[in-house]
């Protein structure tokens, strides 16, 4: 369930502006009057109004979410010169709808399952997405033949990971699939705070080495936040 956004306070409101007080004080009479905005009667905070959320409604009605999400793919794995994976989530767990960027030497296509604890993109689905529907698809992956065409090999994933994939915004993995090649994934939120897909980023060790924190991780977390934004989904403060 996605957070309910507390009201804001006008001091708040106008930092993030960059106007005085009054002045945004100013500009949110005029919001008000139009119902961008509401403000509570109680504390004197703001919050997004009728005339707002009927904005909002509309935009996500005539949004075509994967036009967006395959148009941040390509726009990333131009930006990284990187091989990079839309992963939605589908009936057996993490599925590739659409790459783009360079041709790596890997068993993977649109259509391919990930493991849910062996991929960076399994991990990150992993720690943002339900336990019981987590739990469930380990289960189911873990009964599967090895010839099963899935992704990546099953290993333990602590809460202690879970929590740090959580806190810092995408994960990767200690042994990636192929030998040589390293991944990053980072999640895509909707407008109801639920995380519907996963944006990964692959590349060649000798490429992303000492390169990854400074620019490609940084880019592949600004990238789906952006898409994310695009789809409706709003942080809690």
């Amino acid at each position: 369930m996605a957070e309910e956004i507390e009201p804001i306070m006008l001091k708040y409101l106008a930092q993030v502006a960059g106007f005085a007080p009054a002045q945004a004080h100013a500009y949110l009479v005029s919001y008000r009057k139009i119902g961008l905005i509401e403000q509570d009667e109680e504390t004197g905070h703001y919050r997004r109004g009728r005339f707002a959320l009927d904005l909002g409604v509309t935009s996500m009605r005539t949004t075509d979410p994967m036009s967006l999400a395959n148009d941040a793919v390509a726009e990333l794995a131009d930006r990284t010169a990187l091989h990079v994976a839309l992963v939605v989530w589908g009936s057996f767990g993490p599925t590739v709808v659409t790459e783009s960027g360079s041709q790596l030497n890997m068993n993977t296509r649109p259509g391919t399952v990930y493991s849910m604890s062996g991929t960076a993109s399994g991990r990150v689905f992993s720690a943002f997405l339900p336990e019981a529907t987590v739990e469930a698809t380990i289960n189911l992956e873990k009964r599967e033949k090895t010839d099963s065409g899935r992704v990546g090999v099953h290993r333990f994933m602590s809460r202690k990971e879970l929590d740090h994939i959580r806190e810092v915004g995408y994960a990767t993995v200690v042994v990636p699939p192929v030998p040589g090649i390293s991944a990053y994934a980072a999640p895509v939120f909707d407008h109801a705070g639920q995380m519907v897909m996963a944006i990964t980023i692959i590349g060649q060790d000798h490429y992303l080495e000492g390169r990854a924190e400074e620019g490609f991780i940084p880019a592949l977390i600004e990238a789906a936040g952006d898409l994310s934004s695009e789809l409706g989904y709003v942080p809690a403060h």
